[in-house]
């Protein structure tokens, strides 16, 4: 019976890794493959009896888990992010969500003839999206800036305020179940807030407080953070049921928004555990479901699915548009894409589990409507949504931007550039002082560390198509490489030189480094550029269509850009002048042309006239084609 119970455990365990390797190699939502995997070995194969198996440890599991879910997403809402991300975004959150949460329920009332408690249950559940299942979506459909920016912080952003919703429509059906009159009703709602927000805020301060005066080393923080977040849980639940999930969720916002508070080790917290978690919960919850209830739904289903998709999605989305500036083709896209997530999938077993004991005409049908919804909108949305931006024309071709590993002096000089030449650049560091200078200085920035799991939910990188790894630590830099190698290729991963030593490639140090590149040519390294910085060196931008104007109208000797009247750095002028006039630069030799233009400074990259960056490695030629600005280190001119 032992050994039964093991190899069924390990069945999970290895299908919920293999499920997740998956989704990650062919960029899809992992719980769609998770779901999948949960249907096959339960109803279709008969391998996997979620209630045989956990038996009476089934609900107190789903519920654990749950709350690590929303602790998570609370740690996502700081009103700095919500305050910054724009008014779509916060009109998405508040009147955006009424909307769909309202429109959801009268539609399974009258569909499905939910009761109105139910429906409001069901619709308060049906409002969330998620990063999981949002993120690998952008990454396909490449839709421009502004809608992949609401969209991603939409997704973040809803999952703890839908779930909070939920609770509480939730309390209230349980109380009028067993009797209550509306004043028992309000009271119960009442007393689930307080014990909630109390619990919530005195776990998130005192654990915050522990943190910040380091009471506890870095080694423990994570499993100390787990230990809270289970005890604050459970002591809340004890004194009122349902409040744990809210006390969680509270707790989480209070240590988002807890100043001077290094969330990173927290972070990873959920990062280590959630994979097996995870991955654990959402198969065990689909093995559990029952095909004949799916089918009971009947045609009503796709109707339901349909609605969603093509009524209350846009309606939602045009009335948290009114007043901006967005095109319809925005709003169209906008309202094509929002798929259902892990929170929906999780809440509402959790719920039915608690209301099929109290016997709640209607719960049995709860779960596999949501099921239909999660699937439906993972997979019609997948299919079609890059199709529909492309015939928008709201997609953006081809990702030009350049995600810089670091944010030091280096890379900030290389960022502020770059951006000045018309590249999106985003900055990553682990490093709070790095990443305010760089803020300060106007650069785009993340602070967070390459590799977590917070990093990959929610780094935007639907713009990125390169990647230039400039931190100090080569070390970091290598896994960088190593960590964004299928994401991006390795031909758009260049890793900054560590020191003088020229002759060694990335493969002789490692030979999983082999096929990246190094930045720049080989006597370009972090060290030099460093130096160079330090000193009166600069990284500047040359406009060559600035520099043929100087030829044209043989301007060059006051250093204007001729017609079109934009200076050339100080330090390229006379070079500049030089190739403009064709000193001693015959004009058919392209490659003699570059090296008059650049004289002394070294190139470091070519910007087309498209705005797409290239690399200046040993192996890349570059041509002087119509608009190419140039970037390069430029060394003080000699007297």
């Amino acid at each position: 019976m032992a050994a039964g119970t093991v190899g069924i455990l390990a069945l999970v365990g290895v299908s919920g890794g293999a499920s997740q390797w998956l989704a990650w190699k062919l960029r899809l939502p992992s719980i769609l493959l998770l779901l999948l995997a949960g249907i096959l070995l339960g109803p279709t194969l008969g391998w996997l009896d979620a209630d045989a198996l956990l038996g009476d440890l089934l609900f107190p599991f789903v519920s654990v888990a749950v709350a690590i879910i929303l602790f998570e997403g609370g740690l996502t809402l700081n009103r700095e992010d919500i305050r910054q991300h724009g008014v779509v975004v916060r009109n998405l959150l508040t009147l955006g969500l009424v909307v769909t949460w309202v429109s959801m329920a009268a539609l399974t009332h009258w569909l499905f003839d939910f009761s109105w408690p139910m429906a409001f249950l069901f619709g308060g559940i049906g409002v969330v999206t998620g990063p999981t299942v949002i993120k690998p979506l952008l990454r396909i459909v490449r839709p421009n800036e502004k809608i992949a920016h609401v969209l991603h912080w939409e997704g973040i952003l809803v999952d703890p305020i839908g779930a909070m919703l939920a609770i509480v429509v939730f309390e209230y059906i349980v109380e009028v179940g067993a009797g209550g009159g509306y004043q028992d009703v309000a009271f119960v709602i009442l007393r689930l807030i307080a014990v909630g927000a109390v619990f919530g805020l005195i776990a998130g301060f005192a654990l915050g407080t522990v943190f910040k005066k380091r009471w506890v080393p870095d080694f423990l923080k994570e499993s100390t953070t787990l230990l809270v977040v289970i005890g604050a849980f459970a002591l809340s639940e004890m004194i009122q049921h349902e409040a744990g999930l809210l006390t969680v969720t509270i707790m989480g916002i209070v240590l988002a928004n807890t100043k001077g508070l290094r969330l990173q080790e927290i972070l990873h917290f959920k990062e280590n555990l959630s994979v097996l978690l995870i991955s654990a919960l959402f198969i065990l919850l689909a093995s559990r479901l029952n095909f004949d209830a799916i089918a009971q739904l009947g045609f009503s289903a796709i109707v339901f699915l349909l609605v969603v998709q093509f009524v209350i999605r846009p309606i939602s989305v045009w009335l948290s548009t009114l007043g901006s500036k967005w095109t319809w083709q925005e709003r169209v896209l906008t309202g094509w894409i929002a798929p259902r997530g892990i929170v929906a999938a999780a809440i509402s077993s959790l719920f039915v589990l608690r209301l099929e004991s109290e016997n709640v005409p209607g719960s049995e049908s709860l779960v596999p409507l949501a099921f239909v919804m999660i699937i439906g909108t993972v997979v019609f949305q997948s299919l079609t949504a890059k199709w529909v931006a492309d015939r928008l024309d709201v997609s953006n071709p081809e990702p030009n931007g350049m995600l810089i590993i670091g944010a030091n002096k280096v890379a900030q000089a290389i960022g502020s550039a770059l951006q000045s030449a018309g590249v999106k650049v985003q900055l990553i560091d682990s490093r709070r002082s790095l990443v305010k200078s760089a803020r300060e200085n106007g650069l785009p920035t993340f602070f967070g560390s390459v590799s977590s799991s917070y990093a990959e939910s929610h780094l935007d990188t639907t713009a990125i198509g390169q990647v230039i790894a400039l931190s100090h630590d080569q070390d970091l830099n290598q896994l960088t490489a190593m960590h964004y190698r299928d994401e991006f290729g390795t031909e758009n991963i260049y890793i900054a030189r560590p020191s003088e030593h020229t002759g060694s490639e990335p493969g002789d140090f490692s030979d999983s480094l082999t096929a990246f590149r190094y930045l720049f040519d080989d006597s370009v390294t972090y060290s030099s550029l460093r130096q160079a910085l330090n000193g009166e060196a600069g990284i500047e931008v040359i406009d060559t269509e600035a520099v043929e104007s100087m030829h044209e109208s043989n301007d060059g000797r006051d250093g204007s850009a001729g017609a079109h009247n934009q200076p050339l750095p100080e330090s390229i002028r006379n070079d500049a002048s030089s190739a403009a006039a064709g000193d001693d630069v015959p004009s058919d030799s392209e490659n003699e042309k570059l090296a008059a233009l650049l004289g002394e400074n070294k190139l470091l990259f070519a910007i087309d006239k498209d705005g797409k960056p290239t690399v200046h490695t040993e192996d890349t030629d570059v041509t002087l084609d119509e608009g190419v600005k140039l970037i390069v280190l430029a060394t003080p001119s000699q007297p």
